[in-house]
């Protein structure tokens, strides 16, 4: 009886050693998982071709504003010929970030498609608003270092009740979905917006 609590006692023991280290090599394990790179400081050649894609959104934001339909297409095709060439993939990052900035460029390039195949102001800048969406997650992806961006919004953009946002390098508004010309405000409502967010990564 005894030999056999004995042999009990010893098979416990040495069940509970096995237990331990088994343990304690699952704890390393989850230890050790393997962390994403943070984006590094972008190359000098990158924040060239961006800060040259957000002038041309800015040129093309700036056709709104004068209502002036022909040359809001010929900068939406100037922007999207830019968005064909940003060097994503040279982004210091890892995969997840530089997959995702692709996939926003790519979309881009979609909106800028749409904008130009539609007809008249108001749907350009329903496709406008869809765009500045897309560039703004962009510039948050890549953490644009060029500059501060400024993201606006226009509370009545499409009606009393229907907002719109835009982006700008400067903080005085002036709206492009109402413009210099608009039928019902003409000039008055061009300074109609808030600042909802500012994106400033100059300094990381």
């Amino acid at each position: 009886m005894k030999r056999f609590l004995l042999l009990l006692v010893v098979v416990l023991v040495a069940g509970f050693v096995v237990w331990k280290i088994f343990l304690k090599k699952e704890e390393v394990h989850d230890d050790v998982k393997e962390k994403p790179l943070e984006l590094g400081k972008n190359s000098d050649a990158f924040t060239t071709s961006f800060s040259k894609l957000l002038n041309d959104y800015f040129s093309l934001r700036d056709a709104l504003v004068d209502w002036d339909s022909t040359k809001a297409n010929q900068a939406a095709a100037t922007l999207k010929n830019t968005s064909d060439s940003l060097p994503v993939h040279s982004l210091k990052g890892d995969s997840i970030v530089i997959q995702t900035a692709d996939n926003l460029n790519a979309s881009i390039g979609n909106e800028l498609k749409g904008f130009i195949g539609e007809t008249t102001i108001q749907e350009k800048r329903h496709a406008f608003n869809a765009l500045s969406d897309e560039i703004y997650n962009l510039v948050r992806t890549v953490r644009y270092d060029g500059g501060i961006i400024y993201h606006i919004k226009c509370p009545m953009a499409f009606g009393e009740n229907t907002e719109g946002f835009w982006l700008s390098k400067e903080d005085k508004i002036i709206n492009p979905y109402l413009g210099n010309k608009d039928p019902k405000y003409t000039n008055k409502m061009l300074g109609c917006g808030e600042i909802v967010d500012s994106l400033n990564f100059v300094k990381n």
